[in-house]
């Protein structure tokens, strides 16, 4: 019974709130499946969570009914198409917005063509394109992450603050001095930081309400023209934002 309001159970002002330990493994068991490059099995997921066996049984048993993993034949299991239907929500507006843009890009420059959000310390892939019609294309799969203080993406997302508010809200990720010319000429480019022989340009995204994002393509042609692809993904952010208005 709580002495000041006399209701039980009721959580006191200020005080914090502990996690959930059984939907911390379950979300852990996810973001290891997500990340594996193949099925894997109880005993690998298991040993991967630092579970017992019947744990990791509950567990898996909880998000197969959801349909957010499944088995295989050989009872492997794997992300399952649950995941996909919560996926579509996420930014749900702005993945509605950018794909059209991200599709021009991507057929027009041969580029693969991606959104990225940021996420803490992080900036995470939501939404990526790949060209048609042009063989061999660099992947960016969703849900594939990077440091946010790494790779064109991040400079672009810091671009759309001063240096002054990122130090108050960016989880104490350092302030690219790149960010102060991005914001200047409207995209920002890297090169061999988030994968060594890649290149990136990438331009923000204003979201209303919501986190910053970038618009971005990725390459391997040392004889781009940046500033073309650069002003290109300028003009896609600024069509998004007009369609986020």
């Amino acid at each position: 019974m709580n002495p000041r309001s006399g209701v039980k159970g009721q959580q006191e002002p200020g005080t914090q709130v502990p996690p959930s330990q059984t939907l911390s493994r379950g979300i852990r068991a996810l973001e290891i499946l997500a990340a594996a490059d193949r099925p894997l099995s109880i005993g690998e997921l298991t040993e991967a969570l630092g579970v017992h066996r019947s744990v990791a049984y509950r567990i898996l048993r909880t998000l197969e009914d959801h349909s957010l993993l499944v088995r295989d034949d050989s009872g492997r299991v794997q992300p399952g198409p649950g995941l996909s239907v919560l996926a579509s929500g996420v930014s749900r507006n702005l993945q509605t917005a950018a794909l059209p843009e991200l599709t021009q890009l991507a057929n027009t420059l041969h580029m693969t063509a991606f959104i990225a959000v940021w996420d803490h310390q992080e900036c995470v892939t939501l939404v990526t394109v790949e060209p048609r019609h042009t063989g061999a294309a660099l992947a960016q799969h969703p849900g594939s992450r990077h440091p946010v203080s790494t790779g064109a993406p991040g400079i672009a997302i810091q671009s759309t603050m001063t240096e002054e508010r990122w130090q108050q809200v960016g989880a104490g990720n350092p302030y690219r001095p790149e960010a102060h010319e991005a914001r200047r000429i409207g995209y920002a480019t890297s090169h061999d930081e988030v994968v060594a022989g890649l290149s990136s340009i990438a331009a923000p995204v204003k979201v209303p309400g919501g986190r910053p994002a970038a618009i971005a393509v990725v390459y391997i042609r040392l004889d781009q023209d940046a500033d073309a692809v650069g002003q290109a993904l300028a003009a896609s952010a600024a069509r998004i934002e007009s369609q986020l208005a």
